[in-house]
């Protein structure tokens, strides 16, 4: 229903949504990339949600200094690409490249976010097929199709008529962990729930899922640091 930004030493912008189930008004600030939202019930006005967001000033202050910091990726920056950190160098030439430890961007700096945006997500598509193919493999299922996205809230879904989504910052993350994603997702073409028989299926594609899944729990949100400008 819109925004309204709370003015102040940074001003801090506050998305607006209505909830017929909402019996009060709720602030929500997201731990993967510091957005703030109110949620406020059918009836209540606007001008209320000013004065809470003014009440709230302090404690809204207080928990976005304590979020990650951005990284802006620029030549001597460092940029984490399936688990390993590389830091970024010009580079010649038209595509971008890996050369031992650095991922070498060519052209101009200010395009650097975008250019390795489009890289990282040919390589996430690429891995992210090849997991999804082999473990759709071993279950006997065949899943209708592949999308990448840049999601704050999940690292992957499972659609009922068979479609995969992934976030493809995923690729920036160890490959253990991009693979027990993959199958999670493609168990979900058996299972469309959580239960012990998912988790029985996760663990018969996979392996032992709760490490991979405990770094995402404890690091994942570090993979949101990171801006494209895209």
């Amino acid at each position: 229903m819109g925004e309204f930004t709370l003015p102040g030493n940074p001003p801090i912008d506050v998305v607006l949504r209505r909830s017929v189930r909402a019996r009060r008004i709720s602030l929500r600030l997201s731990r993967l990339d510091g957005r703030v939202t109110m949620t406020l019930p059918k009836h209540v006005a606007v001008k209320e949600a000013h004065a809470f967001a003014r009440e709230k000033e302090a404690w809204l202050r207080g928990h976005l200094s304590a979020q990650p910091t951005t990284v802006t990726l620029r030549s001597g920056a460092w940029l984490p690409v399936e688990g390993r950190m590389l830091r970024i160098g010009e580079g010649q030439g038209r595509r971008v490249r890996v050369e031992g430890e650095a991922i070498l961007v060519p052209g101009d700096e200010a395009r650097f976010g975008v250019r390795l945006s489009a890289f990282l997500k040919v390589l996430a598509r690429d891995r992210l097929t090849e997991a999804s193919d082999r473990h759709a493999a071993r279950l006997g299922r065949a899943y209708a199709r592949i999308t990448l996205r840049d999601t704050r809230s999940r690292w992957g879904s499972c659609t009922h008529d068979a479609g995969l989504m992934y976030s493809w910052r995923l690729i920036m993350a160890p490959p253990e962990v991009l693979d027990y994603v993959a199958a999670h997702e493609v168990a979900h073409l058996a299972e469309m729930n959580h239960s012990q028989a998912f988790w029985d299926l996760v663990t018969q594609l996979y392996g032992d899922w709760k490490p991979a899944r405990n770094w995402l729990r404890d690091q994942g949100a570090e993979l949101h640091r990171y801006r494209f400008g895209d």
